[in-house]
């Protein structure tokens, strides 16, 4: 096992937990730590790429998630869960939510909100949880990748297990 495949961050990893590891480990849920090369643009792209191209990992397992905006009924920020080479459809997301419309949220907004970094935004072990939407095409796979909190790491995961610690609402939200 190299150090930027397969590290089960339940044994630790090298460079400490992150809030979404330490949300997984409180949990007890099985997952797996992946760390990959990362560039400074595309980050679900360069981790769909990398997993595919070394772990044989399919690019529908892999998600990215967005920070949006949420106005009219429900306000606020939310977090979206979509496949990591696909877009996010605004309206289907806000509408999941109980919106009547979404934008993407200000990059630094999304960081103070969530505590991490764009291009490392989880969904899991956010400082204040938000609103969650998982695109539907993420129940259909037996596992799932998500951010780690941190650039070039993704947590492996049950897609139940996702939906279940981001108590999330699941919706066809991917174009």
């Amino acid at each position: 096992m190299s150090k930027k495949s397969k590290k089960n961050a339940k044994s630790g990893s090298a460079h400490g937990a992150t809030p979404a590891i330490a949300a997984c480990q409180e949990a007890g849920i099985e997952f797996t730590v992946h760390q990959f090369p990362h560039g400074d643009d595309n980050f679900g792209v360069e981790a769909a790429s990398w997993l595919l191209e070394h772990l044989g990992v399919e690019e529908e397992r892999i998600f990215k998630t967005l920070i949006i905006e949420l106005a009219g009924k429900r306000t606020g920020l939310a977090t979206a869960v979509v496949p990591a080479t696909g877009m996010l459809n605004l309206k289907a997301a806000a509408a999941a939510l109980g919106a009547s419309k979404a934008t993407m949220a200000d990059p630094h907004d999304a960081s103070n909100s969530t505590g991490y970094i764009p291009g490392g935004i989880s969904p899991l072990g956010q400082r204040r949880a938000l609103p969650t939407v998982i695109d539907e095409t993420a129940t259909l796979a037996d596992t799932v990748f998500v951010s780690g909190g941190r650039r070039g790491w993704d947590i492996e995961l049950s897609p139940a297990d996702l939906v279940s610690l981001t108590d999330a609402t699941v919706a066809d939200i991917a174009r």
